[in-house]
């Protein structure tokens, strides 16, 4: 395991953190080596699950009904960040089943442009592969400001964070190829 710019999470206020999804492993993953409880965003069958109805709560996660506007998952998201909360997201939506980046959902463009929160990108790199080398950077805040101030749409939002996760990913793909 190697982790990369957890001194990008700020310590205080809201976060929306918004990563790339290869696993079914990453929502912990992303979450365990932050200072913070990260509250993800979870899709509502998991909730329905034996063990799963009891643990996702305690762990602070909460459900969002996948394929239609879920308003109550959107109060709740937009709650926490207003109460200086950890919101962890997966734009994508489901997980990649190639491992390349996919197009990102407008909730995520939502979230950034109704809250004050920091925007902050999240790559999951590698494999979770037995002896292979797994990899959680954590990049710099995403700046929304401008996109703010001129209330531009969901969609321009979310493909500006998509832009960060997919820098985050070149990135280290380059390193590591040099090394």
């Amino acid at each position: 395991m190697k982790i990369e710019g957890k001194e990008n999470i700020p310590s205080n206020n809201g976060v929306l953190l918004c990563s790339n999804h290869i696993h079914l492993l990453d929502p912990p993953l992303v979450g365990a080596f932050l200072k913070r409880q990260t509250r993800f965003m979870a899709k509502a069958e998991l909730f329905q699950a034996p063990i799963l109805k009891q643990l996702l709560p305690k762990l602070g996660a909460f459900p969002i009904r996948r394929g239609m506007s879920d308003r109550q998952a959107m109060r709740t998201g937009l709650k926490l960040l207003k109460e200086s909360e950890v919101v962890g997201l997966f734009p994508e939506g489901t997980r990649s089943k190639t491992g390349k980046l996919g197009k990102g959902l407008t909730g995520v463009g939502f979230f950034a442009l109704r809250s004050n929160a920091a925007v902050i990108p999240c790559a999951v790199i590698g494999s979770y592969k037995w002896f292979s080398t797994l990899k959680v950077v954590y990049g710099p805040p995403v700046d929304m400001e401008t996109l703010r101030e001129r209330k531009a749409s969901p969609e321009e939002a979310t493909q500006l964070i998509m832009q960060g996760i997919q820098q985050l990913l070149n990135e280290n793909s380059k390193r590591e190829k040099q090394d």
